[in-house]
């Protein structure tokens, strides 16, 4: 009996440990950095700071980069526009803005973005990221981002976002000196 008594309680504690990471919240700090101006293709996201501005501007609009270089800090395009965003005449956009885009939501990675041979729909998938991030200046740039656990949750999606303003302001201030 007390073989089985013990035998039960080790198992439920070893059940009782498993689950526990995966409710677990992450504690992230929010972005606390200067003020950012970020151009959106799509639907804006909901962030939890308040020194980040977003402007909605259509995949066309990204022409002529320049402008678009100097007026904002970066470029989000959003999952229901990753599709379109593929599009081989995009490709230069990317390669020519010297700001960093992202790719929110993409599976996919950055690399059918900027490569002309690479379609959105043959690029293999990476199930444990969420969103890509690129720049092509004096050297090439990626940055991926995976959500906490690997749980979708609103919490997951705005700390990601906190991680990539960082990103941005990094560059920004790189860019500065």
């Amino acid at each position: 009996m007390k073989k089985r008594l013990f035998a039960c309680l080790v198992t439920v504690t070893a059940l009782a440990g498993c689950g526990a990471d995966q409710t677990e919240e992450m504690k992230s700090p929010k972005y606390d950095g200067d003020r950012l101006q970020v151009a959106v293709v799509g639907k804006q996201p909901t962030v939890r700071e308040d020194n980040v501005r977003f402007t909605s501007v259509s995949l066309q609009e990204l022409t002529p980069t320049a402008r678009i270089s100097s007026e904002f800090d970066a470029v989000f395009i959003m999952k229901d526009h990753l599709k379109e965003a593929d599009q081989e005449q995009y490709v230069r956009v990317y390669k020519n803005l010297r700001i960093p885009t992202f790719f929110i939501g993409s599976t996919k990675g950055y690399l059918p973005f900027v490569m002309k041979e690479l379609t959105y729909e043959a690029a293999g998938d990476n199930a444990q990221s969420y969103a890509f991030g690129y720049l092509h200046g004096k050297k090439e740039l990626s940055w991926e981002y995976g959500l906490y656990n690997d749980i979708n949750t609103d919490a997951h999606i705005t700390a990601l976002y906190s991680d990539v303003f960082r990103t941005i302001d990094s560059v920004k201030n790189d860019r500065q000196r």
